[in-house]
């Protein structure tokens, strides 16, 4: 079967190409694959560096921050002299600087229940790692009107947490893990609470792994399981979610899935 590759992307993608499990087929499908990334931030750097390395071939980053310089304890995305500009503009530098071959495309602007929709509709899989439970809300109810899988992860201290949430196919969604009355809705920020910068770098890198993954079909999804990294024990722990028949998001969907 013959793959449109040119010979620079076939050294490029060598190592996955050489993996039975993704070969020519696997790096097809990445290559005619789409990712939105909501964050450029530091759950979004490593996130959107591996997925732009992996050869993903359109990658949408969504954010209306500018570069700060305490985000670069963390935010491996931006340099220095970055500070002060639109972060969707410096990760598209730095990723179209690691990958020339993919598609970078920026959204400089808060999400809001009138633009979620028509942006998470343009992507195949959704990768959140914004910092607050407002846009998570937000996401998460856009992507199971679209029926997108959205990989969430968030950090907070030395602690992160990770999950797929795809109803469609059954489990849960972030609504049904963290109702809007839950308290622990009002968590603090990165910036109220404090973050060891590498935990973002683990979790963003995980995240990569399960967005690819849900694009390549390969392995077992974290969908209806909650996986949690304590960094300071170096501890993993995965405990499994149930949907909640009564959630407002995903709630209908849970009894059209039954009367079917």
């Amino acid at each position: 079967m013959a793959f449109d590759f040119t010979e620079d992307e076939i050294q490029r993608y060598s190592r996955h190409i050489l993996l039975p499990e993704v070969g020519g087929t696997g790096q097809a499908a990445l290559k005619a694959a789409s990712v939105l990334v909501v964050g450029a931030g530091g759950l979004g750097s490593p996130a959107a560096l591996y997925l732009a390395a992996a050869g993903v071939g359109r990658i949408g980053l969504v954010d209306d921050d500018a570069v700060e310089l305490s985000n670069l304890q963390r935010q491996i995305l931006h340099t220095t002299q970055a500070v002060g500009t639109p972060k969707v503009d410096s990760a598209r530098a730095r990723l179209e600087a690691l990958n020339p071959d993919i598609t970078v495309e920026t959204w400089p602007m808060r999400l809001t229940a009138e633009n979620v929709d028509a942006l998470v509709q343009q992507y195949d899989v959704v990768c959140d790692g914004c910092d607050n439970f407002a846009t998570r809300y937000l996401v998460n109810a856009a992507c199971v009107r679209a029926g997108r899988p959205l990989v969430s992860a968030a950090v907070q201290r030395f602690e992160g947490q990770l999950s797929t949430f795809h109803p469609a196919r059954g489990g849960p969604c972030y609504h049904c893990l963290y109702p809007q009355t839950d308290g622990m809705a009002q968590g603090l920020t990165c910036g109220e609470a404090g973050v060891f910068g590498a935990v973002t770098g683990v979790m963003g890198t995980l995240q990569a792994t399960e967005a690819l993954k849900e694009l390549l079909g390969l392995g077992t999804s974290l969908a209806g399981r909650l996986l949690m990294w304590d960094a300071l024990s170096t501890r993993f722990t995965t405990i499994t979610l149930q949907r909640d028949p009564t959630c407002p998001v995903c709630g209908d969907m849970e009894r059209e899935t039954s009367d079917g």
